[in-house]
């Protein structure tokens, strides 16, 4: 519990048997009340590594849902068990689970409903490893998704976020893809229902264990995150009604 707050860790997991042992050895369990782990049918022995160190919630997909698929299942069991703050952790250990005190911090405290671990912030994408070419369309499209949004974000494409449970309540996110672009049309909710984003500065791994898409996928979601800024922007500006901000 934080400041009589029920906060619990949901970790997307897809391959992730050489990074969950060393990623949960660093979740601070003396805040953190429950670890939940949904496998979205990965080909490796996730499951046996899950057990084995003794997350009591393990879900798994039995056909692959995709990445936004599987955040879909984490959101509504950490729900279900009565999370007042959740925070999504990639088990690839990509993250410093270290940075979970501070980000529920500012959500326990009433400061912020959102937080996200931003790796923009400082030099800490480039120092630790991203790739040139991810760090460039990284930054082109967080200028183009501030501009149409009238956001300051820092980034908008890191995986490390905390929320507390009425911004999950209130935001439609089932209606979301179930692939990657899950995580931007889930910030254009967020900024349609006035909720704000803080951020913390987050130092980042890249490594061979890491999950990281390829450059097809990548491109496929860049043009996702123009979609979704434009149709934001139609929206807001009163020209089209996107189905997602209803």
């Amino acid at each position: 519990m934080y400041q009589n707050k029920k906060v619990i860790v949901v970790l997307p997991a897809y391959n992730a048997a050489l990074t969950l042992e060393k990623t949960i050895g660093e979740i601070p369990r003396d805040i953190v009340d429950e670890i939940v782990l949904v496998d979205d049918n990965s080909r490796d022995n996730t499951i046996e590594v899950a057990n084995k160190i003794g997350i009591k919630h393990i879900i798994r997909h039995e056909e692959n849902k995709g990445y936004g698929g599987n955040q879909k299942t984490c959101y509504n069991k950490a729900l279900e068990l009565g999370a007042d703050i959740i925070v999504m952790l990639h088990p690839d250990y990509q993250y410093t689970p270290l940075l979970i005190m501070p980000m529920i911090s500012v959500i326990g405290n009433g400061l912020y409903k959102v937080v996200f671990g931003s790796r923009i912030l400082g030099k800490g994408a480039l120092k630790g490893g991203m790739p040139l070419y991810k760090y460039i369309a990284n930054r082109f499209l967080t200028l183009f998704q501030n501009l149409l949004m009238n956001q300051k974000l820092s980034e908008y494409h890191t995986g490390y976020r905390a929320y507390d449970r009425e911004v999950l309540e209130k935001i439609n996110f089932s209606r979301n893809s179930d692939d990657f672009i899950f995580d931007n049309e889930l910030i254009a909710q967020i900024f349609y229902n006035d909720f704000e984003i803080a951020e913390i500065t987050c130092p980042t791994k890249y490594f061979e264990e890491a999950s990281s898409i390829n450059l097809k996928r990548s491109i496929q979601y860049g043009l996702g995150v123009l979609r979704v800024s434009f149709l934001y922007f139609l929206t807001k500006t009163g020209i089209y009604k996107w189905k997602l901000l209803a």
